[in-house]
């Protein structure tokens, strides 16, 4: 006899790097079928034995059959960043995933730091765009782009602008395990940050609760000086902190340093509201105590 269960969605990662495999596996572990793309023969192998069906794609390489990789597509999920010719996914497959009439709903996944510097003030949804580097404004035309193609051609598109994205393997323990922590001083900076869990909990919230074309904040609840998590880090692993450094004296790489060029707080009411999240990880104590606790487990 035939089978009659139905199909269960299906979702599709341009992208697969940390935060999506998180929210991947996930799904994976609800039902959903996940394929992704990669950019190494070698990884598109690793993730077919995982049971994830995979594809090659990078700037130079668009999917060698967008319409057998996409079809049956449900929901997308792009975390490729733009590069300095734009968003590679829009520039090579943008007419596909306008023409894929099997989507309900599609998250592209932004950052914080299109709102570049605030001077440490708060910042919503509708506050202005004042990217400061390039990398943030190439965003803020990635972002663009993908609202273009909900308002012209109905692609269900959702923004997640996501703070620092930290978790296990990702977070101040494993830096400060690592020999690699710094602790930098400069007065009145602080940074947002998210766990990966709250990220997943929020995308998968935004499936059940579409709205199309909606921009998300996705950050906890406490801003906090990054000397501060490297200190707390320290504590629960019973390390003497690194020394706190003035940031003018703290030979920080050119990426490292960019980071503190920006200050600002940002506001995380709307995914609580709407999408009714509940963090799990509301700051980053509650974040490293639950990582330390599972590896002591473990």
């Amino acid at each position: 006899m035939p089978d009659s269960r139905p199909t269960p969605p299906r979702l599709f990662v341009f992208g697969l790097g940390y935060t999506a495999r998180v929210f991947a596996d996930r799904l994976r572990a609800e039902g959903w079928r996940v394929a992704a793309t990669c950019r190494s023969e070698e990884k598109r192998a690793a993730l077919a034995a995982d049971g994830i069906e995979a594809f090659l794609f990078d700037r130079g390489k668009p999917l060698a059959d967008a319409a057998a990789a996409l079809a049956g597509t449900t929901h997308l999920l792009v975390s490729v960043p733009p590069d300095a010719k734009g968003d590679p996914v829009l520039d090579h497959h943008g007419a596909d995933l306008a023409s894929l009439v099997t989507l309900d709903w599609a998250g592209y996944l932004s950052t914080t730091g299109v709102y570049g510097d605030t001077k440490g003030d708060w910042v919503s949804e509708a506050a202005w765009l004042k990217p400061t580097g390039d990398r943030q404004k190439r965003r803020v035309e990635a972002e663009r782009g993908w609202l273009n193609l909900y308002r012209q051609y109905g692609v269900p598109v959702h923004l997640f602008r996501l703070a620092g994205i930290y978790g296990p393997g990702r977070s101040a323990l494993d830096s400060v395990r690592a020999g690699e922590a710094k602790r930098v001083d400069k007065p009145g900076q602080v940074f947002c940050r998210i766990h990966v869990d709250d990220i997943a909990t929020t995308l998968r919230a935004s499936m059940d609760r579409p709205t199309l074309g909606a921009v998300y904040n996705v950050a906890d609840d406490l801003p906090t000086p990054s000397h501060e998590v490297v200190e707390y880090a320290c504590r629960l692993l019973g390390l003497d902190p690194p020394p706190l450094v003035p940031f003018e004296q703290a030979d920080l790489s050119p990426m490292a340093a960019s980071f503190y060029s920006d200050c600002r707080r940002v506001k995380n009411d709307r995914i609580k509201q709407r999408l009714g999240v509940t963090l799990t990880y509301p700051d980053y104590r509650t974040g490293l105590d639950a990582q330390f606790a599972a590896e002591r487990t473990a």
